[in-house]
């Protein structure tokens, strides 16, 4: 259930590409660390922060990544360890916002930057190594985080600006279709038949686009 009593971001958390030995590619920018003082926006993220797999990662549809300080405390009861900002490798760490909640499409203003939800995370092996390295029990990780189904939300920058460490986030829009980054998610990983939900969503990111359209079209021809 979304908290509304004054969302702000908790910290903004930025990372540079280095060798990892736990990741496919030998290197990532997974981890990230906080930033004091205001960060400019692109259409491609923030100043400071870089991508190690540009194939799966970064580009306008995945430019910024938030995710709710409640959940990895959630988290960080789970496993049993504490789990620091940025340690999800997400760019901006918020309080008092239910990130999951959101609909795709939604319209975040933080500071003079405008961002609107986009996408979500889908765990793979290199986010299970790095849990591992900083301390965390690893065993059906990608599993669990799945079914957790609280991924955190990829978001486009609409307007580039400035933010920092305690603005506001303020939700300027919220297209009123009802699909949330959780229906997203489980569309994409563990309930596929919610994928034709997907399909209202307008600028809905390609990947699911095209994963949604042929369920639907595989589903007709079945219905036959």
């Amino acid at each position: 259930m979304r908290r509304m009593s004054d969302p702000v971001v908790l910290s903004v958390n930025v990372g540079r590409v280095k060798e990892q030995v736990f990741t496919v590619l030998g290197r990532s920018a997974i981890d990230k660390r906080p930033l004091s003082g205001p960060v400019r926006s692109t259409p491609l993220g923030l100043i400071g922060d870089e991508v190690g797999d540009v194939k799966h990662h970064g580009g306008p549809d995945q430019a910024v990544y938030a995710y709710a300080r409640e959940e990895l405390d959630w988290w960080s009861a789970e496993l049993g360890g504490e789990i620091r900002d940025g340690e999800f490798a997400e760019n901006l760490t918020t309080l008092g916002l239910d990130v999951d909640a959101a609909e795709l499409g939604e319209r975040w203003r933080i500071g003079t930057t405008l961002l609107e939800v986009a996408s979500v995370r889908i765990p793979c092996n290199d986010f299970k190594g790095w849990m591992g390295r900083n301390g965390h029990p690893t065993k059906a990780w990608v599993r669990r985080f799945a079914e957790r189904g609280r991924p955190g939300a990829y978001l486009r920058v609409l307007e580039t600006g400035v933010l920092q460490q305690g603005d506001a986030v303020d939700v300027v829009r919220r297209p009123g279709h009802g699909v949330t980054v959780a229906t997203m998610f489980a569309a994409l990983t563990t309930r596929r038949e919610l994928l034709p939900e997907l399909l209202v969503v307008e600028g809905l990111v390609e990947e699911a686009r095209l994963a949604a359209e042929a369920y639907a079209g595989a589903d007709t021809g079945a219905r036959k």
